[in-house]
């Protein structure tokens, strides 16, 4: 029983799984048909559910409010339940996907695994691809959206099947409900936007623990998210730029947009204020950023944030190009690159036209995911190989 919104999710799932799918959404309603939504958790960052039955994202309309009012609210629980009509009994992927967080070849592991330290512990996961053997490879350090797990980012964003093909390892830290009842990184919290503590430690714990069991690239390690794990892997690179060479933001925030609750919805309704601070570092790490111009959930000038942030730590004399193009799902795109002496893209901005709030170029084998889009999956990767961790 879920004591904060009075809404007990283990009768609502044992129902889904019976196939009693309109009982269960009575129930998500509050026990009664017709009932209204249940009210917002306090406190919750969170993502509003797709308004589409085939679990990718659209628009909300223009003009709707910054916090999440009744509609929204209903909007989410829909998609809670569309979530969980995935794993009814009998509920199988088309032959031709993979499950969740699998390859295609099926031949890599995605282990379970815990990481313990000073600032506490975090689960997460670990695909290590068939195609792997004892020489070093990259890491890619994958921070899934709220109300997401490990194992559906994997499947939306289909970086598994990547690393099974270009051979690298991809983690992917869990944040529990006991952290944050929507399973939201706590980007917005001061005490977890700096070095050595909160969750920024606990992500860098996990990181490290893999360099030591794993024959890793030296440098070639990097960190990547969607929303609220896009806000978080903009922190990892300002708080840890000796650990990650390069950080790939979907739909995030800048380090620092918010520092706490009520600053962090404001954040997400119209930018936040994000300025260097003791112990950070305000840019200069290589980040490539995917924003939606339709976001209704995170402004797109959260995009334009996170690149102004890292470009004031960068040196002089980048060249900046812009091209446009469209992604072989149709949708169009202008990309920002800001190009080094040597031709290298040190910093990119994708702005995708019409996009919501969602993994451009996902699956839809995983939540929150716009499969028109260019493949940002891909993207990152070709930028990520670019890079390499300089030590400090």
């Amino acid at each position: 029983m879920n004591s904060r919104s009075g809404v007990d999710m283990m009768e609502a799932t044992r129902l889904t799984r019976q196939g009693r799918l309109a009982e269960a959404m009575r129930l998500l309603r509050g026990g009664a048909a017709g009932g209204k939504p249940p009210p917002a958790e306090p406190g919750v960052i969170d993502m509003a559910a797709p308004a589409t039955g085939d679990g990718t994202w659209t628009a909300r309309p223009e003009g709707g409010d910054a916090g999440p009012g009744p509609a929204q609210m209903a909007g989410l629980w829909g998609g809670i339940l569309e979530r969980l009509r995935k794993y009814r009994p009998g509920a199988r992927p088309a032959p031709s996907a993979p499950g969740p967080g699998e390859a295609p070849s099926g031949r890599g592991t995605f282990e379970a695994r815990s990481h313990a330290g000073p600032a506490g512990t975090r689960d997460y996961r670990l695909y290590v691809p068939g195609s792997h053997d004892a020489r070093p490879v990259p890491l890619v350090v994958m921070l899934h959206g709220c109300t997401q797990s490990p194992e559906d980012f994997a499947a939306g964003t289909r970086m598994n099947a990547l690393a099974e093909e270009e051979t690298f390892l991809v983690a992917y830290p869990e944040q529990p409900r006991s952290a944050n009842p929507s399973r939201c990184w706590n980007w917005f919290n001061a005490g977890d936007q700096q070095r050595d503590r909160g969750e920024p430690a606990l992500i860098a714990g996990i990181t490290r623990d893999i360099l030591r069991d794993h024959a890793v690239l030296p440098g070639q390690v990097y960190v990547a998210g969607l929303s609220a794990g896009g806000a978080a892997a903009a922190v990892m690179g300002a708080t840890y730029p000796d650990l990650y060479g390069a950080v790939g933001v979907h739909s995030g925030l800048a380090c620092g947009a918010a520092r706490d609750v009520p600053s962090a919805f404001a954040a997400m309704r119209q930018g936040g204020s994000p300025a260097p601070r003791a112990g950070t570092v305000a840019g200069g790490v290589p980040t490539i950023v995917f924003h939606g111009d339709r976001d209704r959930t995170v402004n797109p000038v959260n995009g334009d944030q996170v690149i102004a942030q890292v470009l004031a730590g960068a040196a002089d004399g980048l060249r900046v190009a812009v091209d446009e193009g469209v992604a072989p799902g149709g949708m169009r795109y202008t990309r920002t690159l800001h190009a080094d002496g040597a031709g290298r893209s040190v910093f990119e901005q994708w702005v995708l036209h019409g996009a919501g709030h969602a993994w451009s170029g996902g699956s839809k084998a995983g939540s929150y995911t716009e499969p028109r889009g260019p493949d940002a999956s891909r993207e990152m990767l070709r930028f990520f190989r670019q890079h390499a961790a300089q030590a400090g």
